[in-house]
């Protein structure tokens, strides 16, 4: 499912790193002929990109390759061509790209169960806001949710959120010199941490540079 997003506010446009331009995009017509082999590179590259913490929540870390692809995918699906059109995609995507100082991801809840979707996002309210990362057992970073929109309520919490984790130059420098690399949840009603392996630690660090 694709959603689509609002451009960030002006003070917070700029916070990515190499920002895709309509140069650097394919066509439609090129697209529905790459797509096959794009889709794949990009299935490969996802692949250290996803950090599960607990049964329930899934991260995954945009950089420039996946944001290009979901906006390939937004112009195929609604058949934009208009110049003016697919800027506002850009605006829209650009700001998921990271800026070198942080992380950024599209978080998912995902159940299986239509009625314990629905009971468990009720429960956890708020919870977009106590995601956190740590570097070795440096200060737990805590991300910033949902700055193009707000997607909770008081009474049930959204199924998808994107968050931002700014991150220190000593927790960076630590990180390029092998220190771990950990993340999770502080709710009342979902407590789980995990540590990154290696691969998914190294792709991570590759979007933390200056």
């Amino acid at each position: 499912m694709w959603e689509r997003l609002k451009p960030l506010p002006p003070d917070l446009e700029n916070m990515c790193m190499n920002p895709l331009t309509r140069e650097n995009l394919f066509s439609l017509e090129q697209y529905a002929e790459k797509r096959p082999a794009f889709r794949s590179k990009v299935i490969e590259h996802k692949k250290d990109r996803r950090v599960d913490i607990g049964p329930n929540l899934s991260l995954y870390f945009e950089d420039r390759l996946t944001v290009q692809y979901q906006v390939q995918e937004m112009l195929r699906i609604e058949r934009i061509f208009e110049a003016d059109a697919i800027q506002e995609e850009l605006d829209a995507y650009n700001p998921l790209i990271p800026d070198g100082g942080n992380l950024k991801c599209t978080a998912m809840f995902e159940f299986t169960d239509v009625a314990e979707r629905r009971r468990r996002l009720a429960e956890l309210t708020s919870i977009e806001n106590h995601v956190w990362l740590q570097v070795d057992d440096l200060e737990k970073v805590y991300a910033i949710a949902n700055e193009d929109l707000e997607r909770s309520t008081d009474e049930k919490t959204s199924a998808v959120h994107f968050m931002r984790f700014e991150l220190t130059e000593a927790m960076k420098q630590t990180l390029a010199e092998g220190g771990t690399l950990s993340f999770g949840v502080e709710h009342d009603l979902y407590r789980y941490s995990v540590r990154l392996n290696e691969p998914t630690r190294r792709a991570l660090l590759g979007d933390l540079i200056n």
